[in-house]
């Protein structure tokens, strides 16, 4: 039953058989009553100002175009981000790491004294 509407009569309308069968059909493939799908198409309509007559296709290549412009247009605003913020930022961070970073002193210090150590003793033989 369509909540709402259990009390009221059921009327009939004059539809053509092959009209009948296609609505039936979208019907079931929505999965509402006949009754609640005749509803929901016409709060469709009124609500949105159109007509089953309309063409919706220049409309929608419309509003499709203005948000590929909006896109864009924010594709553009990230990449300003990125060029005049992101990376001076970064690379400012990396030159300040890199200075900061103490320079290591390698650790072949044990052999090579111990070859000089070596060298020494050897010489002195």
């Amino acid at each position: 039953m369509d909540k709402g509407y259990e009390k009221e009569r059921f009327q009939s309308l004059g539809i053509k058989s092959s009209v009948a069968k296609k609505f039936k059909k979208y019907c079931r493939s929505i999965s509402k009553s006949q009754s609640m799908t005749l509803l929901l198409m016409l709060d469709f309509f009124e609500k949105n100002g159109l007509s089953p007559e309309d063409d919706l296709k220049p409309n929608l290549k419309a509003t499709e175009n203005l948000f590929k412009k909006r896109i864009n247009a924010l594709i553009a605003i990230i990449k300003d981000i990125e060029k005049t913020q992101t990376k001076p930022t970064l690379a400012m961070l990396q030159s300040l790491f890199e200075v900061a970073e103490p320079k290591k002193k390698p650790l072949i210090l044990e052999k090579k004294y111990f070859k000089e150590k070596l060298n020494n003793d050897t010489q002195e033989n």
